[in-house]
């Protein structure tokens, strides 16, 4: 079972603040006229990419007003991060929606309803997720926030334009959304494909914008341990580029150069097994 642990008035500030501010500046982008056919990764168009987060808000949308929630036998109920891409093709071949000016004035609609219909909730309320997980309702606007600052980077590389990703929005990733996860529960979501390690392993995660956490990983499972266990790898980082780095963006030799993340610890080996388990989705950019 998992427990709550209550958000701070600033954080939950903040966390509406980015909100507002990223799906302005990916509004921005889409009204600019640049060619939606460009690609911005991989498999997806200018459009593609758009319509994607437009999907993701409007479901946000509904879970906050209580209207959506994953069936148990559907596939957002039953899927984990190395099949999150079959969703995200399923909804994509279902939501046709492809005019940059329709999808920005539907975003913001989306985000508008999202900021209202959240207002009055406790932000540290739980929120049924995919894969039979649950976040805190702060936590879901945390997530929506990475996803407009990562596909924005996305499109705006694809456009030649700069793209601004603050760190201290960047960070909402972490402290309210991913470890929010694991303090209620992640289902299956993080049940890879991958072999599980050995040795359980333990990495402690620090950076400037947000509390230092350690995830161990052990008997197949994820989970918080108290501040004052020990640990296998200390991953320090900057937020956006650790973002980036993780969801297959930047390279992790660039990243470790530029020092945007550095590993240390008693035995910074082990932090790979760790990674291949507690991964991100990645939809990486066109190579």
């Amino acid at each position: 079972m998992g427990m709550t642990t209550a958000v701070s008035p600033q954080r939950w500030e903040l966390a509406r603040d980015a909100l507002r501010t990223g799906s302005g500046q990916l509004r921005s982008l889409l009204v600019s006229g640049a060619d939606p056919r460009l690609m911005a990764t991989r498999h997806w168009s200018v459009a593609d990419t758009a319509a994607h987060v437009l999907w993701i808000a409007t479901m946000y949308a509904g879970m906050v007003d209580g209207d959506v929630a994953p069936d148990p036998d559907s596939m957002l109920a039953l899927t984990n991060v190395d099949t999150i891409a079959d969703i995200n093709a399923h909804m994509l071949r279902h939501f046709a929606e492809r005019r940059p000016l329709v999808l920005a004035d539907r975003l913001e609609d989306a985000v508008g309803l999202i900021l209202a219909g959240s207002a009055q909730l406790d932000p540290a309320t739980p929120i049924p997720w995919l894969g039979g997980s649950r976040v805190p309702v702060a936590g879901l606007l945390a997530h929506l926030v990475n996803e407009l600052l990562v596909h924005g980077w996305d499109i705006a590389r694809a456009q030649r334009v700069d793209w601004p990703m603050p760190d201290e929005h960047c960070a909402l990733y972490w402290d309210l959304f991913f470890f929010g996860m694991l303090r209620l529960g992640y289902g299956t979501l993080l049940n890879s494909a991958q072999r599980m390690p050995r040795r359980p392993i333990a990495v402690r995660f620090s950076s400037a914008y947000t509390p230092d956490e350690t995830v161990a990983l052990s008997e197949g499972r994820a989970r918080l341990v108290p501040p004052a266990a020990g640990y296998d790898a200390r991953v320090t980082f900057r937020p956006a580029r650790f973002n980036l780095m993780l969801f297959g963006r930047v390279g992790t030799l660039s990243a470790a150069l530029r020092r945007d993340v550095v590993v240390g610890g008693p035995r910074p080996w082990l932090l790979p097994s760790f990674l291949r388990v507690v991964h991100m989705p990645n939809n990486a950019v066109p190579t």
